[in-house]
């Protein structure tokens, strides 16, 4: 079992930027593919990004390539969001979670943090 604590969010201007870190403990980080999904006031759960295991492959969102980054060490337990370029729309919690496969969808993922908030003012 996996247990993910997200740390990182914050109020920031337009075009600027903040880098979210999951930090895992338990067993097993590097067997896992790790998400990076947001969720707005009033509206879905939405998948951003995902790392596989080895971080051999990334896959994101339309709506952030470009902007963010997603990156994992998997010997620091750690899967990270880099994003610049920060809009307004991008306002949301942010969740890192865990799969054993690399994929986009939220219902593939058994491990969940606790969400962090980020904010972007216009």
């Amino acid at each position: 079992q996996v247990q993910l604590v997200e740390s990182g969010g914050g109020l920031v201007q337009a075009g600027g930027s903040l880098r979210l870190s999951c930090a895992a403990s338990g067993r097993g980080f590097a067997s896992y593919a790790m998400g990076w999904f947001r969720q707005a006031p009033g509206k879905e759960r939405k998948f951003v990004a995902v790392i596989s295991r080895g971080a051999e492959s990334t896959f994101y969102v339309d709506s952030v390539k470009g902007r963010f980054t997603i990156s994992r060490d998997n010997a620091k337990n750690t899967v990270y969001l880099q994003m610049n370029s920060l809009k307004p729309e991008d306002t949301a919690v942010y969740y890192c979670a865990a799969s054993d496969l690399t994929s986009r969808s939220l219902t593939s993922y058994d491990y969940w943090g606790q969400g962090t908030q980020v904010t972007v003012s216009s």
